[in-house]
C-alpha cells in the first residue's frame, strides 16, 4: 500500500481491551493504515480465544508484531524491536512471540530460521487461522501460514476497536493490488485486488455510528478500484452476467451510498491511485458535504521516463489534468502525495520534473522518501539500484524543502477565515489545547475551553505553520 497520510513507518499502536480473558497479547503495528486496522480484527479473532490485549509487554503471553515491508526501513525496526523481545523471552519461558503482515509474507519460513526468537508467521490473509496456529505453538511445532486469498477474506469479522479515541475509525473496503508498480512489494504481501460487500461496509459503519463515532476512514491498498458485483477478483468481472455488470457498484456509488446512509458522519478514504480516479469520484465528493474535501494522490515522480519505468500507468500529463480536475470540481480540496527520490536511471533532468510537478500541484503535504530496492520486485530483478546515496539525500532534501514551502503556502491561506474542526485529542504540545482537523485533513490546535473530544467546532484560524493551524474556537459547528 502506498503511503497514507495518517501513519508513519514505525508507528507503533498498542492495543487495550476491557473484556477480560485468562492470556494477554500485546500487539504492536507498523507502515499503513491497512495493518492498523487488521491488528483490531487480530484482536477481535484472538478475543474469541481468551485474549485479552494489554499495553504492557511485562505481562504478556503472546507478543505480536504487524509488520510493513514497503521499506528497509521499516524491516529494520521490526527486527530491531525483536531483539528487545529476546531478552524478555529469556526471563518468560512462556512467552510467545509471533510477526503477522507484510514482513511475515515476504519472508515466510525464512523468519523462523532468521529470527529465531519467533514462533509463529502469519500473513495478511492468515489470521482466521491464529487459533489452529496457537496450539501449533503451543505444541512447539512450526507455526508458519502466509497462504494469500482470492476472497475478500475479513468482511464478516466486527474488529476490536482498541484504543479508539471513540471518534474515528478505520473501514477497509478492498484488500490487495493488481497494479504491479515496479518498487513496490504489495502485490507480493498482500495479493490479488478484491473488494468486500458493500452490505457489510454499510453495516459496519452504520454499527460506528450507533456507537458514536464520528469519521470514518474507507480503506484499501487502491480504493478507486472498488468493483462489487457479487463475484471475485476485480479481473473477472467480464465473466460476470449481465444483470451483475448492470448491478456492479464501483468506488463513486460505494461513496454515494455510505455519504447517504450516514449524513452526520464524515467520510474520508485512502489511498487512491491516479490511473483509478475517476471523475464521478469527484463530483460525489462534491454532492455531499460530509465526504471530506481531502485527497491523498501518490505520483511518486513527476518524469514521464521515470514512472514509464515505475509501471505507473498514468503520464505526468494525465496526472496534471487529473489535479486540474480536482482543483475545478472541488476548489478548496487538500492534495498530498508520495515521492521517490534516486529511483534507478533517475538523471538531474528527471528530478527536476519532479520539482517542477510539485511547483504546479503545490501539495497541502507529502511523503517523501529515497528509493529503497524492495526484495522480489520487478524493479529489484531488471534495475540496477545505481543511483549512489548521496545523490539520492540530496534529491530528497530538495523534494522535502520545496514541499516545506507549499505546505506553508497552504495553511497561510487558512488564517483569518474560520473552518469547522473535529475534536480528535489533546495536542501532543499541551494539555490545554485540543487536536482535530479540517476536512482538508488540515491538522489544528486550538484552547480547550468547555469543548470535548467529538465535538464539532468553528475555529478562526489565527497564524499558522507549515503542518499545523493555530486558533480560536467561536462555537460549536452546524456542519460537519
Amino acid at each position: 500500500m502506498e503511503k497514507n497520510p495518517n501513519t508513519y513507518n514505525g508507528e507503533t499502536l498498542m492495543l487495550s481491551s476491557q473484556k477480560k480473558g485468562d492470556k494477554n497479547v500485546y500487539i504492536e503495528s507498523y507502515g499503513c493504515q491497512m495493518n492498523f486496522a487488521d491488528s483490531e480484527v487480530v484482536a477481535s479473532i484472538l478475543e474469541g480465544e481468551g485474549y485479552q490485549t494489554t499495553q504492557t509487554v511485562d505481562n504478556a503471553d503472546l507478543i505480536l508484531l504487524n509488520t510493513c515491508s514497503i521499506r528497509e526501513k521499516a524491516e529494520q525496526t521490526v527486527r530491531n524491536r525483536l531483539v528487545h523481545f529476546k531478552t524478555l523471552k529469556k526471563n518468560n519461558k512462556g512467552l510467545k512471540v509471533g510477526v503477522l503482515g507484510c514482513m511475515a509474507e515476504r519472508l515466510k519460513h525464512k523468519f523462523l530460521e532468521e529470527e529465531q526468537i519467533v514462533d509463529m508467521v502469519v500473513g495478511p490473509d492468515a489470521y482466521k487461522d491464529l487459533p489452529n496456529l496457537l496450539v501449533e505453538v503451543a505444541a512447539e511445532r512450526e507455526a508458519v501460514n502466509v497462504i494469500l486469498s482470492k476472497e475478500e477474506t475479513y468482511g464478516d469479522i466486527a474488529p476490536v476497536r482498541i484504543n479508539s479515541n471513540g471518534v474515528t475509525a478505520f473501514v477497509s473496503i478492498t484488500r490487495g493490488c493488481d497494479n504491479m508498480c515496479t518498487f513496490c512489494v504489495v502485490p507480493f504481501t498482500r495479493g490479488r485486488e478484491r473488494s468486500r460487500d458493500p452490505k457489510s461496509i454499510l453495516e459496519e459503519i452504520d454499527k460506528l455510528a450507533k456507537q458514536g463515532y464520528k469519521e470514518i476512514t474507507l480503506l484499501g491498498q487502491n480504493v478507486d478500484s472498488y468493483l462489487w458485483y457479487g463475484g471475485g477478483l476485480k479481473k473477472d468481472f467480464s465473466k460476470a452476467t449481465l444483470l451483475q455488470q448492470k448491478t456492479a457498484i464501483d468506488f463513486a456509488k460505494l461513496l454515494q451510498l455510505v455519504a447517504e446512509a450516514q449524513p452526520q458522519m464524515r467520510i474520508r478514504f485512502s489511498t487512491s491511485n491516479p490511473q483509478d480516479m475517476s471523475v464521478s469520484v469527484l463530483h460525489v465528493m462534491a454532492a455531499y458535504d460530509n465526504i471530506c474535501k481531502y485527497i491523498h494522490l501518490p505520483v511518486q515522480s513527476g518524469s514521464d521516463r521515470i514512472l514509464k519505468k515505475m509501471n505507473r500507468l498514468h503520464t505526468r500529463q494525465e496526472y496534471m489534468t487529473l489535479i486540474d480536475n480536482v482543483r475545478k470540481i472541488l476548489p478548496n480540496c487538500g492534495i498530498s502525495h508520495d515521492m521517490i527520490a534516486g529511483f534507478p536511471t533517475e538523471t538531474e533532468a528527471d528530478h527536476q520534473d519532479t520539482l517542477s510537478l510539485m511547483e504546479y500541484v503545490k501539495y497541502d503535504f507529502g511523503f517523501m522518501f529515497a528509493y529503497s530496492e524492495r526484495p522480489g520486485t520487478l524493479a529489484a530483478r531488471k534495475l540496477e539500484d545505481d543511483i549512489p546515496e548521496e545523490v539520492k539525500k540530496r534529491r530528497l532534501n530538495e523534494i522535502i524543502a520545496l514541499q516545506q514551502g507549499h505546505s506553508k503556502y497552504r495553511t497561510e491561506q487558512y488564517i483569518g477565515n474560520t473552518y469547522c474542526v473535529l475534536i480528535e485529542k489533546a495536542s501532543k504540545k499541551s494539555p490545554e489545547q485540543w487536536s482535530g482537523r479540517t476536512t482538508q485533513n488540515t491538522v489544528v490546535v486550538f484552547p480547550k475551553e468547555h469543548y470535548n473530544v467529538g465535538d464539532f467546532v468553528d475555529v478562526k484560524i489565527e497564524r499558522a505553520t507549515s503542518a499545523t493551524l493555530i486558533g480560536t474556537a467561536v462555537g460549536h459547528s452546524k456542519t460537519i
